[in-house]
């Protein structure tokens, strides 16, 4: 038995970099396909959205001088590259496995909708949702707080490389501590780095619970679905 039927499984483009800091890493995606394939022979239905910054970041190409539109087109690029890696990655491993796109660019992707996504999720496949929300300004965090409210997903896992959220950066201020539970509230009242707030209260509003944890703790996927209280929850 699984605690969650059907979840949204929300990855930052920076940790599919590993430990090169930037672009692809074979070994990560391989690690991540794995735990994803054990949680899809459980019996979950599989959402995924995976950001770009390990490749482009359109915030940060304005600094350098790009259209904000453009940048963010450009980074709607980034996250097809990286869904398209994790989706050879878990074909590899025997998963089935099907890219939609925001952005119509077929053969690439299949155009998104929601009754697509839902059926494949149905028939047994793992979707992975790429090209954000298809509009500029808009985060991947919001992309994906969205695509989980459309598929009806019980719950958002957000994977990061720390085991939940924070009173502070853990990774640079040693004397953080970590909360086990959180209401969307307080994460707003806080100004807790979790996700956009934008994500934040589309989830709030949606009733869509949140679950940081760290995806590159092998196994802490499984434990999740299984019910184990890994990360920080976050709710209503």
């Amino acid at each position: 038995m699984t605690k969650f039927k059907r979840i949204l499984l929300k990855l930052s483009g920076e940790s599919l970099a590993g430990k090169k800091g930037y672009g692809l890493d074979e070994n990560c995606l391989a690690t991540y396909a794995r735990q994803i394939r054990e949680i899809y022979e459980m019996g979950v239905q599989i959402g995924i959205v995976i950001g770009g910054g390990n490749l482009f970041r359109g915030l940060n190409g304005v600094l350098k001088g790009f259209d904000r539109v453009k940048g963010d087109q450009m980074g709607m690029l980034a996250t097809v590259i990286n869904s398209l890696a994790l989706s050879s990655a878990l074909s590899a491993i025997g998963a089935k496995v099907r890219v939609f796109t925001a952005i119509r660019m077929e053969p690439v992707g299949e155009f998104y909708s929601k009754w697509k996504a839902i059926e494949a999720l149905e028939e047994g496949e793992i979707i992975i949702i790429a090209g954000g929300t298809g509009n500029p300004f808009f985060t991947t965090d919001t992309g994906a707080s969205l695509r989980g409210i459309e598929i009806e997903a019980d719950v958002m896992l957000k994977g990061t490389r720390v085991d939940g959220v924070y009173t502070a950066d853990p990774e640079t201020n040693p004397t953080a501590t970590r909360f086990d539970d959180l209401t969307y509230d307080e994460v707003l009242s806080r100004n807790l780095k979790v996700m956009d707030l934008s994500a934040i209260v589309m989830s709030r509003d949606n009733k869509l619970p949140i679950c940081v944890f760290n995806m590159d703790e092998p196994g802490n996927l499984k434990k999740i679905v299984e019910g184990e209280p890994i990360g920080t929850y976050v709710h209503s």
